[in-house]
């Protein structure tokens, strides 16, 4: 019967718009007959371009055989860069000049063996028993329970991780269970602060913040109770800030060694935006960055169900810092949704630079506590954002990432090309970041004045934005757990680290502890935490100029959710100091 349709249809005379269509191809086919006839006959009367269509069928037959030639070889290209780099990693382990770093080493050396392994390796090897295992044991069995049973559980979870983490482990110091419940209750109101004060309540992602704030508390007891963890974290950090220092070698060449060592924004910064964002540009050349982008969205659609882009740009922020981690999903960022925008907005603000990072060590900072709070701060700024801004479209990049890769029009001959091409937008945004940086600031100072003068009429004569701040952070620095006649003077390092910037809270905490008032262990240990963030004037002006460079298009979106983004990365970052001293050791370092 089925035959019998299809010989009646096939019998049956075309349709006009078929018939149509036939002579269209028809007359298609004539004209690439008509076209092939007169390349032909341009070959015989032309000589010029006869020869050239010869090259160019001379360089496809090269491409094609040296691609033949790529695809014998690469197996034993491949296997030789394994055998290296295990033999690396085995004298490195052997040898006592680095045996003590083995553990960042092994992870270090395996991971690309495996990425090399299973390009050979089918995945299904590794994923079909872990699926055959996970979802009929785990995956199935937990979504068979209702929704608000397991929200209840989750929360037990969480409740139990807080209170574990705050009274499970000895007291330090002078310091009592009391001083932990403070804390405790501090997070507890600061999580009802963003609740209450969330766009659309109903929309809330609960398990994306029940996962997120669990995960804070993780992050905190693997690195501050685990000297595994800490060592991956600072090998890391160090690794990024190596690399981004490497942009010294070209400023020197414009600026003297005592004019790099100042460590001024417009040669150091700018310098490491220029070599960055050519280098991530490279990196989109070559397809690098699309993969990492991949698997970002993978792990937290599973875990915390956000998109790919804005999981890399969290991600990101503590190791290259709020600008550069933007540029790691330029080609998406101009179709981030509002609550992408702010994520990606309130990481940057909640952590620092690895490139910052010895300037901060510089100034007598335990480089432990500037590793864990930024680390902290990611699946903590996530949690918070979601609150703020809860997503209610649907997201370009969630679960599977398609890279964009921009090379459509105007495409880069090779890698070195699309690095030139790199540097030439960092300039772009080097000059957004200097415009905003410089009028905020400048309108910061403006308000400070009037506000001097106005206080001089109440005689007061020294009225500013930080000295409001100051006695408005007093209940904030009460819940972080901060000793009762040391809230003032922390709640000063906070309103100076808002107002101005961190650097200088940082120095100025540096003064505190070479007076005769500095502060107790447990003050430092808190303050040293509150104070690792962007968060302040200068950087919302870094944040737009950024963004705004990368979508011209969201320009109004990103600066009416720029503010909320401070303030909820500045309270991820008070939240981390709130966790992470009850698990810290309380140890003042020498005053530089």
């Amino acid at each position: 019967m089925f035959s019998e349709k299809i010989v009646v249809v096939a019998a049956s005379p075309p349709p006009a718009s078929v018939a149509d269509e036939g002579q269209r191809f028809q007359r298609k086919a004539s004209n690439s007959s008509d076209l092939d006839s007169m390349g032909q006959n341009l070959k015989s009367h032309d000589p010029l371009t006869a020869r050239t269509l010869h090259d160019d069928e001379e360089i496809a037959e090269d491409s094609v055989e040296n691609s033949d030639f790529y695809t014998r070889v690469r197996p034993y290209i491949l296997t030789g860069v394994v055998l290296v780099i295990l033999g690396w990693w085995i004298s490195a382990t052997v040898l006592n000049a680095t045996r003590h770093r083995w553990i960042v080493q092994t992870i270090f050396a395996w991971f690309f063996i495996l990425v090399i392994a299973f390009r050979f390796i089918p995945n299904r090897v590794v994923a079909v028993p872990i699926s055959a295992t996970w979802i009929p044991l785990v995956q199935q069995p937990w979504y068979c329970l209702p929704r608000m049973l397991r929200l209840s559980i989750g929360w037990f979870a969480l409740l139990a991780s807080i209170f574990g983490s705050a009274f499970g482990f000895k007291l330090e110091g002078n310091t009592k269970f009391s001083d932990r419940a403070i804390s405790v209750l501090g997070l507890g109101v600061f999580q009802f602060g963003f609740w209450a004060t969330s766009l659309n309540r109903s929309q809330i992602p609960w398990p994306t913040v029940i996962v997120g704030l669990f995960l804070q508390q993780a992050i905190a007891v693997s690195v501050l109770k685990s000297s595994a963890g800490f060592s991956l974290f600072q090998w890391i950090a160090n690794l990024a800030r190596d690399f981004l220092n490497s942009s010294l070698a070209g400023s020197e060449f414009f600026f003297d060694e005592e004019t790099i060592s100042k460590h001024w924004f417009f040669v150091n910064t700018f310098g490491a935006i220029f070599s960055f964002v050519a280098f991530v540009q490279m990196m989109y050349y070559l397809g690098v960055m699309q993969w990492v982008i991949q698997k970002f969205a993978w792990f937290f659609l599973k875990i915390m169900n956000v998109s790919g882009a804005e999981a890399v740009v969290a991600a990101a922020s503590p190791w290259i810092g709020q600008g550069e981690s933007a540029c790691l999903v330029r080609p998406y960022v101009d179709l981030m949704t509002e609550s992408e925008l702010h994520l990606a907005m309130t990481s940057g603000f909640s952590t620092i630079a690895g490139s910052v990072l010895s300037a901060y060590i510089s100034l007598g900072v335990p480089p432990q506590n500037l590793v864990t709070s930024s680390v902290m701060s990611i699946p903590a700024s996530i949690a918070i954002s979601k609150m703020r801004i809860p997503e209610e479209a649907e997201p370009v990049t969630r679960g599977r990432v398609v890279i964009d890769r921009g090379d459509t029009v105007n495409a880069p001959a090779n890698a070195l090309h699309a690095f030139s091409e790199g540097a030439t937008f960092g300039l772009i945004i080097a000059g957004q970041i200097l415009t905003n940086v410089l009028t905020l600031l400048s309108l910061v100072a403006a308000v400070n004045g009037l506000l001097t003068w106005i206080g001089r009429g109440f005689g007061i004569h020294a009225l500013t934005l930080q000295l409001i701040l100051r006695y408005l952070f007093y209940p904030i620095t009460f819940f972080l757990g901060v000793p009762r006649d040391e809230i003032l003077p922390v709640s000063q390092l906070l309103s100076t680290k808002l107002v101005a910037n961190e650097f200088a809270a940082y120095l100025e905490l540096q003064q505190i502890q070479g007076s005769e008032v500095a502060l107790s262990p447990r003050a430092y240990t808190i303050a040293s935490y509150a104070l690792c963030g962007f968060a302040n004037f200068g950087s919302l002006g870094i944040q737009i100029g950024v963004l705004g460079a990368l979508a011209p298009s969201r320009r109004k979106v990103i600066t009416r959710v720029a503010l909320s983004a401070m303030i909820c990365g500045f309270i991820s970052t008070l939240q981390t100091a709130g966790i992470a001293w009850v698990l810290s050791q309380f140890r003042l370092p020498a005053v530089s």
